[in-house]
């Protein structure tokens, strides 16, 4: 088991190491120029070209990327060009917001999901088997952003049942709590039709296993086999595409903070994407990428404390 994370560490740094240099070369490839966005339209171009000496923009790519990871290993991620302040700080303050928002939509597509994808499996071909379907594929097709957009109109515009904007007030859980219910259903829809198709496939092949036969040789019940031995093994594969669909369901929450004003990452990237603020982008992307790199870490550990045979390959 310590060589398996071992070998996974070395991947997740190698993964890491190639997608933020690459992202750092597509972001420099961005139309627009960092100086001149911190210093202003009056600014001269002798002014522009001296910042630029100081952020480094006169240096070849190869030997940029090099300082920024240099500086990323020592926990720098620079300064913002529009208010001077530390990257890291500005990230520190969004980042909780879209964890929360990511972690209710991962609970709320497992809580609705897996059960549905269970009950589904277990009355194959019933009238529930196919509502459950067609609702599934029908939500599983509706982009995150189409979902956030009428559910705004539709929850807070028109019925005021949840806030329009924002994330509730500083240090009331319960107003945020309130604000955050409907982004995350936003976020978490699709996955939840995703996950009860993912489930109920699995859960009919393990359904058919040699194991699961002897125990309905013996008499036992099909709810308790279902729940007690088919259902950890069907809810393997769930673990594997959330661990893989992180970025997908970051990338939803993205668009759904923007749609809700949200103060979270993605409404932080957006808005220095918009005004060049290079730094702040690459940091977002940087924290992005540790965050899709380390949850497909934690999806392979959990797989191998789930499922027996995973441990016997290591």
């Amino acid at each position: 088991m310590l060589i398996y994370l071992l070998r996974r560490l070395l991947l997740a740094a190698s993964v890491m190491l190639v997608a933020v240099s690459l992202l750092f070369c597509l972001v420099f490839l961005v139309p627009g120029d960092p100086a001149s966005v911190a210093l202003g339209p009056r600014a001269s171009e002798a002014q522009k070209q001296a910042l630029r000496v100081t952020m480094g923009l006169d240096q070849p790519a190869p030997v940029q990327i090099g300082r920024f990871l240099a500086r990323v290993v020592r926990g720098d991620l620079g300064e913002d060009v529009l208010t001077h302040r530390p990257v890291a700080q500005l990230i520190a303050r969004a980042l909780p917001n879209t964890l929360v928002l990511a972690l209710c939509a991962i609970g709320w597509a497992m809580a609705l999901g897996i059960p549905l994808g269970c009950w589904a499996a277990l009355r194959q071909n019933s009238w529930a088997d196919r509502i459950i379907g067609v609702l599934s594929i029908s939500v599983i097709a509706l982009p995150a952003f189409v979902v956030a957009i009428y559910a705004l109109l539709i929850f807070s515009v028109t019925l005021k049942w949840f806030p329009a904007i924002g994330a509730g007030h500083r240090g009331d859980v319960a107003s945020q709590l309130h604000a955050l219910v409907l982004p995350s259903l936003t976020v978490a829809l699709g996955w939840i039709g995703y996950l009860s198709r993912l489930v109920r496939a699995s859960m009919l092949e393990v359904l058919k296993e040699n194991h699961i036969r002897t125990f309905r040789a013996f008499g036992m019940p099909d709810r308790l086999i279902a729940l007690r031995y088919a259902l950890p093994i069907a809810v393997v594969p769930v673990v594997s595409v959330l661990g893989v669909g992180i970025g997908s369901l970051l990338s939803g929450a993205v668009l759904t903070e923007i749609v809700f004003a949200r103060p979270g990452l993605g409404k932080l990237a957006f808005d220095s994407v918009i005004s060049r603020n290079f730094p702040v982008v690459m940091g977002t992307v940087v924290v992005t990428s540790g965050l899709y790199v380390l949850a497909n870490l934690i999806a392979d550990v959990i797989n191998t404390c789930l499922d027996p045979r995973v441990r016997q390959e290591l």
